[in-house]
């Protein structure tokens, strides 16, 4: 076992018990001096002292050595960038110090960031209208990701599930469809029937329990269909993990735990078409090469760029990606995310950024070195991606992905050939969007930022009209 430091925990533990450190230590047959540097982290948490507490407090051993410093610390470093704390800005072991010894200020201080970060994207999107009370409440997108990325967006119960149901039913990419519909009708009595488009207006899908039939559009290509049955089977035969793994965190609403369950399906549906092991040994073979990848497991662009995504299995992890996607007006249709970059919730994210230009060539991968307003610099892939054409109205509504990870991890990428990869290498300088970025001098700057005041000088005219 690696060396658990439980300072912070074990503080709360015995706080809410009411006991002082003799207590506890009387409890656990340690000494107090020993509870004393368990507290202040200058002592690692044996085996003997760990089974100790999950027998006498009745504490899950796993939730006391998990760590999430690292998450926190990202959290932490990308609020202390806000313009705002330009001038008192604690250093990384002064961060480091607070989350060990103060983890409920800090949990605090990122709750009040967080309000006062969505106050001003409120305010963006809304101008001087007066908000409803529904958009108060934070959105239920909004909602899923954050519960993703606390999870690391890697849910160990549903590879499990997708690795047991591979065993049961032995599949390569080429049989899994004809797999999947004849275990639906085998073990569950539900058929699979392709309709029309028109007899599923605006549908693509549909689950019906009554006559135990899942109907797919015609508009879906193979691999589309191929997901949506794994999604099916997932609520079908997994309905149980997706409630235990939701069931611990609090969602604002009924509807907004729903929401959670049918991304956590696609989750499986990708983990069973791309499977751990299989996947990762093909992303590290090709060096994340996209195109091989989803020729490989017979899936798309979109299927294999998300999937990168979740492969942060203890142990065995690939490169730590995030996912976007973004509509012509860019706005943010779908993201996730296991690293430390900001992805734009609402939208606008930076017309500097190659995945708006993704529109003009479709089907073409467009690498790029990008850095934040923090200096932090990552590597970017963009392209764009089909939606099902079912009708005159439903053409050209293409949409465009990024895939992207901290430069440390760039030379694992193929598509990151050829570029200077070194600290001192050109990127481009972007932010998460132009009302939250305080940079100056940007000739793409198309709104006045919240977060800083631009400079008027009336005897120059600058590259945009906000700044001279």
């Amino acid at each position: 076992m690696e060396k658990a430091f439980v300072g912070s925990k074990l503080r709360q533990l015995r706080r809410s018990k009411n006991q002082t450190q003799a207590d506890m230590a009387a409890t656990l047959g340690i000494s107090a001096a020993y509870v004393n540097m368990l507290e202040k982290n200058q002592r690692s948490l044996s085996v003997t002292v760990l089974m100790a507490l999950s027998d006498h407090y009745g504490v899950d051993w796993r939730d006391l050595v998990a760590d999430n410093s690292q998450a926190v610390l990202s959290e932490v470093r990308t609020a202390i960038q806000d313009p705002f704390f330009v001038n008192a800005r604690p250093d990384l072991d002064e961060l480091r110090s607070a989350i060990s010894h103060a983890p409920a200020f800090v949990d605090s201080f990122l709750a009040l960031y967080r309000s006062h970060h969505s106050t001003l994207e409120k305010m963006m999107n809304l101008g001087s209208e007066l908000m409803p009370e529904s958009l108060v409440r934070a959105s239920p997108g909004a909602a899923i990701h954050d519960f993703f990325r606390e999870n690391g967006n890697h849910f160990e119960a549903l590879e499990h599930a997708a690795e047991a149901l591979s065993a049961e039913e032995p599949h390569d990419p080429y049989t899994v469809q004809q797999i999947l519909q004849t275990r639906l009708l085998a073990h569950h009595g539900y058929r699979v029937v392709t309709s029309p488009s028109d007899s599923l207006p605006d549908t693509l899908r549909v689950w019906d329990e009554s006559e135990r039939t899942i109907y797919l559009s015609e508009a879906l290509d193979h691999q589309n269909r191929t997901f949506q049955l794994a999604h099916a089977l997932c609520f079908i035969e997994f309905s149980d993990v997706l409630a235990t793994i939701t069931d611990s965190t609090s969602f604002a609403s009924d509807s907004h735990a729903t929401r959670c369950h049918v991304e956590l399906a696609n989750y499986f549906a990708a983990a069973f078409l791309m499977p751990y092991d299989a996947f990762l040994d093909k992303a590290e073979e090709t060096r994340y090469d996209l195109d091989r990848l989803a020729a490989a497991f017979a899936v798309s662009i979109e299927q294999a760029a998300q999937r990168l995504t979740t492969l942060q299995r203890d142990g065995r992890r690939g490169v730590p990606f995030f996912f976007l996607r973004i509509d012509k007006a860019g706005n943010v249709t779908k993201r996730f995310n296991a690293t430390s970059f900001s992805i734009a919730e609402y939208g606008g994210a930076c017309p500097v950024w190659n995945v708006h230009v993704a529109f003009r060539t479709p089907g073409v991968l467009l690498p790029q070195l990008v850095e934040l307003p923090d200096g932090q610099r990552f590597f970017t892939i963009s392209r764009t991606t089909e939606r099902p054409v079912y009708s005159m109205e439903t053409q050209d509504r293409r949409l465009a992905i990024a895939l992207g990870c901290e430069l440390q991890h760039a030379h694992r990428v193929i598509y990151a050939g050829g570029l200077d990869l070194s600290p001192s290498g050109t990127a481009s300088k972007i932010g998460i969007n132009c009302h939250l970025c305080p940079r100056h001098n940007c000739g793409q700057r198309a709104y006045d930022p919240i977060v800083t005041e631009l400079t008027t000088d009336t005897k120059r005219r600058g590259e945009t009209r906000y700044e001279s």
